[in-house]
């Protein structure tokens, strides 16, 4: 133990500091049990937190448990222990029970997850929770300005390669938000050195030049060491100084997990010099040279602890399973349905009619007059972020216009700009929904938004279902999309909603006419799930899809899908900029004798079934038309289902239209080679019709 922590220690009390030592014990045996559990095959995987135990009691004495929050990974058990966490608890999710309290079963052990202590629910991918919890701790500043809470984030040292490490280090210490985070450094990721991992083999010298960031070097084994320096950052934070950087040093005396074996790239000699570190061993050494307890009296205390882990053992492994008939709950909310009937609401239009751009700007600055809880952030979506300027110039907001004048409206706390990081945008979304707020964020082009795919597909998304209900994220991603602007090329034209309509748990909208966007962007900020919101730039100021401002209360249901031309002849299942083309063209067939009927989906997940069903059953011909690459493209599924449901209705095969397979070109020639035109859907009409 280090001298000056073995002099004070720390003005804890005998029971506190044989405390730290009994969570210690607790959390190296729960691993040593799930080992044992796992080698039986009782359970199905196994991953420890042994070596890390000193530090994270440690911190788990400095924060407070359903004041502060926490962001924490795989190896903190022991930081769970100390907060409330039980050894049941534990147990209950390494067996995948029921009534395990951190995902009822749906997520590996140690994803740690509870409401009630502020621990938000964890995934598997490294880093994705930094920027979260940089969201998190805006939030703090947002909702109680004069607060103390602190969010802590933890991860090992081979996750600060990860770029939302940095990205999530930047606006910190640029929004001086009240993060603490713990890098335990046990000197591997897997089996990657830290000398190969971070150039200089020391992550806290690299950081040291970020303003307003304290950064602290620790013996992570060393509890009292650690607790002094834990406090004084948590301090820190609290006073609102900026985030703080913890840089433990600990060892991890067991493999990374049970899918890896150590021995294979790490000495003898290496391993034995970590369990000469080991706290726990030379921690109740120390119990009993400074005469805190007795051999006797830690001894009897071990038994104890290992009786009640098998006791809590049986009790798991008697535990119920989940029932298979509960693997499709808590995709979406369970309160509020945004396909139902309550989101069908009248249509109350005022004004001269007006662009998609105008309309969506109405409905947001109406939404966000009724509810304080929505903040706006992205990429150039403020006026102007230096507000003295704010007076003399128009302002941004947008780069399509879409948010202008909203930070003149309600603020710079509620409407901002954020770095050029998509992944950092919709992390901090992410976070700040944890806790309550609404964030409705831009991402500028469909084309970037790819470094967030990871946030939107593994976290987003996915949070209510893992976290068996207890945690949800209701963020609107609002997301410009498409061509047909011409000039746009490979990086400006792109699609690709195919990726996210694949992702359950994820609402995806698009609208084709100013009306409709309102009303639908309304329903995605008044529901209470994740929605990307698609707003092709080709229709944000066409004058055939303008519309009267449809009112503030205004909404239409998704999976709801509109016809804005019927016929009897072919049926046209469609969305974004191909409508107004597909009615285009089926003005050109009706010169023909042809009786087209176009369906708009509007939302894509979920879609309106029912409504194709009726058409195709009375047509028997169906052509889906869509702008993304053909093969593999939205339009596939619903060709296969038809295909599938609707056999006996065909009267022909199912027909698609979409792009070339190939990427939007510059040159409008190539463009307009690549892109469906009004004379393929024509053509695609005439030749379901003559067949």
């Amino acid at each position: 133990m280090a001298t000056q922590s073995v002099e004070k220690l720390q003005g804890l009390d005998r029971q506190t500091l044989v405390g730290i030592y009994r969570t210690m014990y607790v959390s190296r045996r729960l691993d040593d049990k799930e080992i044992q559990l796992k080698r039986q095959n009782k359970i199905y995987f196994q991953i420890s937190g042994a070596g890390h135990e000193a530090v994270l009691v440690a911190a788990g004495l400095v924060l407070k448990p359903g004041h502060d929050w926490f962001y924490a990974y795989y190896r903190d058990r022991a930081l769970m222990l100390q907060l409330g966490m039980t050894p049941l608890d534990m147990l209950l999710g390494a067996v995948g029970a029921k009534d395990d309290p951190n995902s009822g079963g749906r997520q590996m052990p140690s994803h740690w997850s509870s409401p009630a202590l502020h621990v938000v629910t964890k995934s598997s991918p490294t880093g994705t929770q930094f920027t979260q919890a940089v969201g998190c701790a805006e939030a703090t500043v947002h909702l109680n300005e004069g607060g103390d809470e602190v969010t802590y984030c933890s991860a090992g040292e081979g996750t600060t390669s990860e770029g939302e490490f940095w990205e999530s280090l930047n606006t910190a210490s640029n929004r001086k938000a009240p993060i603490l985070y713990l890098i335990e450094d046990n000197g591997y990721a897997i089996s990657v050195p830290v000398e190969v991992q971070t150039a200089g083999g020391s992550i806290s010298r690299l950081v040291r030049s970020f303003p307003d960031l304290l950064v602290r070097e620790v013996d992570g084994t060393d509890p009292l060491a650690s607790l002094a320096v834990l406090r004084e950052s948590a301090a820190w934070c609290r006073a609102r100084r900026g985030p703080a950087l913890v840089h433990a040093h600990v060892i991890r005396p067991y493999s990374h997990s049970l899918s890896d074996d150590e021995t294979l790239y790490r000495p003898a000699a290496e391993r034995e010099e970590d369990a000469r570190r080991d706290p726990l061993v030379s921690y109740p050494r120390f119990l009993v040279a400074e005469g805190l307890a007795t051999e006797e009296e830690l001894k009897a205390m071990r038994a104890q602890v290992d009786r009640e882990i098998a006791e809590a053992t049986d009790a798991a492994l008697s535990a119920p399973f989940p029932s298979p008939e509960s693997a499709p709950r808590h995709l979406y909310s369970e309160e509020v349905d945004p396909t139902s009937a309550a989101f069908a609401t009248e249509l109350r239009p005022s004004g001269d009619p007006k662009t998609m751009v105008d309309l969506l700007n109405s409905c947001l600055a109406d939404e966000m007059a009724r509810d304080p809880r929505i903040v706006v952030f992205g990429e150039d979506v403020a006026d102007c972020s230096r507000e003295e300027n704010l007076e003399r110039v128009k302002g941004k907001g947008g780069v399509f216009k879409v948010t202008h004048n909203l930070q003149r409206k309600f603020g710079s706390n509620r409407v901002f700009n954020a770095p050029l990081a998509e992944a950092n945008i919709v992390g901090r979304a992410v976070g700040m929904a944890a806790r309550g707020l609404k964030p409705v964020v831009e991402i500028q082009f469909m084309d970037y938004i790819w470094p967030a795919f990871m946030q939107i597909r593994n976290e987003l998304a996915v949070i209510r279902w893992r976290s068996n209900g207890t945690w949800k994220c209701p963020v609107v991603i609002r997301v410009t999309y498409g061509g047909y602007l011409q000039g746009g090329a490979i990086y400006h034209s792109q699609c690709g909603e195919v990726f996210f309509t694949h992702i359950p748990g994820l609402r995806v909208v698009i609208p084709s006419n100013a009306e409709d966007a309102a009303g639908l962007l309304r329903t995605a900020i008044r529901a209470d799930d994740p929605v990307l919101f698609l707003e092709h730039k080709h229709l944000y100021r066409q004058t055939y899809n303008k519309g009267r401002y449809p009112g503030p209360d205004y909404m239409i249901p998704f999976g709801r899908a509109s016809v804005p031309r019927e016929g009897g002849d072919v049926t046209v299942v469609t969305f974004g900029a191909l409508v107004q083309r597909s009615l285009v063209a089926a003005r050109q067939a009706e010169a023909e004798g042809i009786q087209t009927e176009v369906i708009d989906l509007r939302s894509l997940a979920p879609y309106d079934w029912p409504a194709i069903a009726r058409s195709v059953k009375k047509t028997g011909k169906a052509l889906v038309v869509h702008e993304d690459n053909r093969s593999w493209g939205y339009g596939a599924e619903i060709a296969a289902r038809i295909a599938d449901e609707l056999f006996e209705w065909l009267d022909a095969p199912v027909r698609r239209i979409g792009a070339l397979d190939t990427f939007v070109g510059y040159n409008p020639v190539l463009e307009n080679a690549i892109l469906p035109q009004v004379s393929s859907v024509l053509q695609g009409i005439r030749e379901l019709k003559r067949y």
